[in-house]
C-alpha cells in the first residue's frame, strides 16, 4: 500500500503530519514542550508552496527572526529558493517591513528610526527634566513600562488622558502627569521621525484600521497567515491578525497555554484559549508527544501545570526512558546555593565528560545570578549571562550607530544628543540646552535649529562649531545616496574622529573598543555583500535589522559555557542539565504574583516552562535564608516543590556540605530546617493541606500586630501571634498556626489579616 501523503512529509509523525497538510479554514495547533513545533510548521508551509501557493502570498509570525532564518533554511532545503521569497520574522520585524512601505500615510518618512529601550527612557529623562519632575518619583522604568502597556492595548495618548480609571490610577500612585508625559512622548518621536517598539505594533494597527484601502491590499496579499507562540500575543497584535486573515481565514496559530508567561509585557493568554470562540469551524491539532525530556521531566512537568484550572487539556507523554528523578537541594543560604550548583556542575562534567555548554542556571529574577557567578569562577568554570550587554548594546558600538542613524534620519533627536559633541567638538551641554530650547520655542526639530544656525543670534562662538558639525553630517548624508551602506559608515567611522579618538586608547580597553568598531563596520559589509536574501542592501535596513534583535537572535563568540538566564528569557531553549534555583515561597512564586489566581498560575506556568528545558537531569535549588536589604532573611521552600508527584523527586542530595564531595547519605536528610523555626522537612515530605482563606482577604497593618493576635496567612491559615521580637523594619512575629505548627515570619515581607 502506496503512503496517502508526499514522501517529504516522512519524517513527521502521524498528529503532526495531519497538521502540516490542514492548509486552509482555521487551523490551532496546541504544542507541548520539546513535541517537534517548528518541524511541523515548516513542513507545513513547505506543503503550502508545494500545493501551488505564491510563497510571496504566506506570512510566517515567528518568535524571533533567528527561528525564522532557520526555517527559511529549512524550506528552502524542500522546495528549494523560492523559499526566500517568504514573508517571514517577528510581528515587530514583518511590521516595519509594512511601515516602511506605508508610512507616509501615517505621517512619519519611509527611513523612520526605530528606538530601542534605552533611546526611549531616555527620551523620557529629557522630557522629565523639562517639566521639573521628580526622577524618583516618576522613574523612566516604570514611566516607559506605563506607556508600552498603554499602547499594548490599543491605547494612544490621546485616549489615555480621557480614560478615567487610569487617571485615577496614576493619581493615586503620586503620579498624575503620567498622561501629560505620554502625550509629550509621543509628539517627540512623531517630531523625530521615531518609532518605539511598541509603536510598530500600534501604527500598523492604525494604518489598517484607518487606511481601508491598504488593509484591503495586505489582506489579499496574505492568502495564508501562521503565527508561531500564539499564546503570547498582545491586545494589539491579536487585532492586527484577524483583520489579516479576515478575508481568506486560512489562519494557523501556534502555541501552548501552559507556556504563556509574558502578560508583564501585556501579553494574554485568552487569546489562545478563546481561538475557537472566534472561528467556530476550527480545525485543532494536539502535539502531545514530547521527543525532549526524559520520561521522569516530562511527568513531573504534567503534574506541575495539572494544578492549573485555566487551561486547554492535553495529554502529554514521551517514549523516552524514564532517566535520573529530580534531585532537590536545600541549602543554608544564598551564597551555599551557589556553591552546592557550582560543585555539582563540576562533578557533573567529570564523572560524565559533559561540555560547559551542556549546564543552564535558570533564575526568576537577574539579581540572583552573583552567587553563581562568584562560585563557578571560584571552580574556573566559564559562564556566560544570557540577556546581558550584547554587542549591538556596547557604548562605542551604540555611538557609531548613533552616528549612522543621524546620516539617515536627520531628525532623530536622541541620536543627534548622543554624538553631537562626541569626540568632544567644542559643542557643551549649554548650547545643546540653547538648541533644544530654540526648537521646542519654534516647534521645530533640532536639526532644522542646527541647519540655520548662522541666522540665530546668541549662540556666540559655539555657532562655529554647531555649523562644522552640520556641514560634517550633510556630507554624510549626500554620500548615502550614492555609496553603499559599509562605503558610508567606513566614512563616517574615520572622518567623525570616532576611529582616530579610540585609537589614541591604548589599555586593554581602548583596544577593546576599537575592535569593535572595526567588527561593526565587518557586519556592514557582510550584510551588503549577503547575496543569500534578495532583500535590499541599504543602510536603513541594516539599522533597522539590529534595532529588532532579541536576545535570541545574538550571536556569542564561544558558546562553550554554562548558561545563566532568567526563566522568561530560556523559553524555546533545551540543554541536557538544568539547575532551576531559588525555590521560595515569595521568591518564586513571587511575592509580586500572588495576588489573584490569575497570576499564581502564571507563576506556575513559569515552573513549567522552567522544567522542561531539561533533557535528561534537573536539578531544584532552595535556601532557608536569603540576604534582602542587608538582613538575612528565613525563607520556607517554594509550594511549587509540594506540587510536584514526590515518586519523581529525590531528596537524597538535599543536605551536603558545601566542602564535600560526595552527598550525604540518604537516612541524613530528614534533619532539614534545624534550628531556623521551621519545619521545612515536613514541608517537603509531606506537602501541606490546602488551606482556605477568606474570600475577603485583606492583608492588616504589620505594624499593629501584637501577641495575643488572631491572624490569618494565605498560605499558612489562621494561627495566633505568640511572640513579637524587634520593631521598624526588622519586626518578627511566631504565629503558631493551626495546621501548619510555628512560623516566625518577618512582618515587612509577611501578609497577614488581624482578625478581631
Amino acid at each position: 500500500m502506496t503512503n496517502q501523503y508526499p514522501p517529504y512529509l516522512d519524517k513527521l509523525n502521524e498528529t503532526q503530519r495531519e497538521a502540516a497538510m490542514k492548509i486552509d479554514g482555521p487551523v490551532m495547533i496546541i504544542a507541548g514542550a520539546g513535541s517537534g513545533k517548528t518541524r511541523v510548521l515548516t513542513y507545513r508551509i513547505a506543503h503550502i508552496i508545494k500545493q501551488g501557493i505564491d510563497p510571496f502570498n504566506i506570512l510566517s509570525l515567528t518568535f524571533t527572526n533567528k527561528a525564522a532564518r532557520e526555517m527559511k533554511n529549512r524550506i528552502e532545503s524542500v522546495v528549494g529558493s523560492e523559499a526566500r521569497n517568504l514573508w517571514m520574522g517577528t510581528f515587530h520585524s514583518v511590521f516595519a517591513k509594512i511601515l516602511r512601505i506605508e508610512a507616509e500615510h501615517i505621517g512619519y518618512p519611509k527611513d523612520f528610526t526605530i528606538y530601542d529601550t534605552d533611546d526611549a527612557k531616555s527620551l523620557i529623562k529629557t522630557i522629565l527634566k523639562e517639566y521639573q519632575l521628580d526622577e524618583k518619583l516618576y522613574k523612566p522604568g516604570l514611566v516607559y513600562n506605563r506607556i508600552s502597556n498603554a499602547k499594548n492595548n490599543l491605547i494612544n495618548s490621546k485616549d489615555y488622558k480621557s480614560i478615567p480609571e487610569l487617571i485615577e490610577a496614576d493619581a493615586s500612585q503620586g503620579r498624575p502627569q503620567i498622561g501629560q508625559i505620554f502625550e509629550a512622548y509621543q509628539l517627540r518621536c512623531f517630531k523625530a521621525g521615531a518609532m518605539d517598539f511598541d509603536d510598530l505594533l500600534l501604527n500598523t494597527f492604525r494604518l489598517f484600521k484607518g487606511h481601508p484601502n491598504i488593509l484591503f491590499k495586505y489582506q489579499h496579499k496574505f492568502k495564508y497567515i501562521m503565527v508561531d507562540e500564539y499564546q503570547d500575543t498582545n491586545l494589539c497584535q491579536y487585532m492586527i491578525v484577524k483583520k489579516l486573515a479576515a478575508s481568506h481565514e486560512n489562519l494557523c496559530v501556534v502555541g501552548d497555554d501552559s507556556q504563556s508567561i509574558y502578560s508583564f509585557r501585556g501579553a494574554s493568554i485568552q487569546n489562545i484559549l478563546n481561538f475557537e470562540k472566534d472561528y467556530p469551524d476550527l480545525a485543532t491539532f494536539k502535539l502531545e508527544h514530547n521527543y525532549r525530556s526524559s520520561s521522569n521531566i516530562v511527568n513531573a512537568s504534567s503534574s506541575i501545570i495539572a494544578k492549573n484550572k485555566e487551561k486547554l487539556h492535553k495529554n502529554i507523554f514521551t517514549e523516552n526512558e524514564a532517566g535520573e528523578k529530580i534531585n532537590v537541594i536545600k541549602a543554608l543560604s544564598d551564597n551555599e546555593e551557589g556553591r552546592f550548583v557550582a560543585q555539582m556542575i563540576f562533578e557533573e562534567k567529570n564523572q560524565k565528560q559533559l561540555q560547559n555548554s551542556d549546564f543552564a542556571i535558570l533564575y526568576r529574577t537577574n539579581a540572583q545570578s552573583r552567587s553563581f557567578e562568584e562560585s563557578l569562577r571560584k571552580n574556573n568554570i566559564p559562564y556566560r549571562i544570557y540577556g546581558g550587554t550584547s554587542f549591538y548594546q556596547r557604548k562605542e558600538v551604540k555611538d557609531m550607530i548613533a552616528y549612522l542613524r543621524l546620516v539617515i534620519n536627520p531628525n532623530d533627536e536622541e541620536a543627534l544628543k548622543r554624538i553631537i559633541n562626541y569626540p568632544v567638538r567644542k559643542i557643551g551641554n549649554t548650547t545643546i540646552e540653547k538648541l533644544t530650547f530654540v526648537a521646542n520655542q519654534n516647534q521645530t526639530t533640532i536639526w532644522e535649529v542646527i541647519k540655520n544656525i548662522h541666522l540665530i543670534k546668541d549662540f556666540g562662538a559655539a555657532a562655529h562649531h554647531v555649523r562644522n558639525f552640520y556641514m560634517m553630517m550633510s556630507n554624510f548624508q549626500s554620500m548615502a545616496t550614492t555609496k553603499t551602506a559599509y562605503e558610508v559608515a567606513e566614512t563616517v567611522a574615520k572622518s567623525s574622529g570616532l576611529v582616530s579618538m579610540l585609537k589614541e586608547d591604548k589599555t586593554v580597553e581602548g583596544v577593546a573598543r576599537y575592535e569593535n568598531i572595526v567588527e561593526l563596520l565587518n557586519a556592514i559589509k557582510e550584510f551588503t555583500e549577503d547575496d543569500t536574501t534578495e532583500n535590499e542592501k541599504s543602510l536603513s535596513l541594516f539599522l533597522q535589522d539590529i534595532a529588532l534583535l532579541t536576545d535570541a537572535d545574538k550571536e556569542t563568540d564561544d558558546n562553550n559555557k554554562v548558561t545563566l538566564m532568567t526563566i522568561h528569557s530560556s523559553k524555546g531553549l533545551e540543554f541536557k542539565n538544568v539547575f532551576v534555583v531559588g525555590l521560595e515561597e515569595n521568591l518564586f512564586p513571587s511575592q509580586l504574583s500572588l495576588n489573584s489566581r490569575q497570576e499564581l498560575e502564571e507563576e506556575r506556568r513559569l515552573f513549567y516552562v522552567a522544567v522542561t528545558r531539561a533533557e535528561e537531569k534537573l536539578t531544584l535549588s532552595f535556601a532557608t535564608s536569603r540576604f534582602k536589604y542587608g538582613n538575612l532573611i528565613p525563607c520556607e521552600p517554594s509550594r511549587f516543590i509540594d506540587e510536584i508527584d514526590k515518586q519523581y523527586l529525590d531528596f537524597t542530595h538535599a543536605q551536603r556540605s558545601s566542602n564535600a564531595t560526595l552527598f550525604k547519605p540518604k537516612e541524613e536528610t530528614n534533619n532539614y530546617g534545624k534550628g531556623y523555626g521551621m519545619n521545612v522537612g515536613r514541608m517537603i515530605s509531606n506537602p501541606l493541606p490546602t488551606i482556605k482563606t477568606s474570600a475577603n482577604f485583606i492583608p492588616s497593618d504589620n505594624q499593629l500586630i501584637k501577641v495575643g493576635d488572631k491572624v490569618e496567612h494565605q498560605r499558612f491559615g489562621m494561627g495566633t501571634v505568640i511572640s513579637v521580637e524587634d520593631t521598624g523594619e526588622n519586626k518578627k512575629a511566631t504565629v503558631q498556626f493551626i495546621e501548619t505548627g510555628s512560623k516566625t515570619l518577618v512582618l515587612k515581607f509577611a501578609k497577614l489579616m488581624i482578625h478581631s
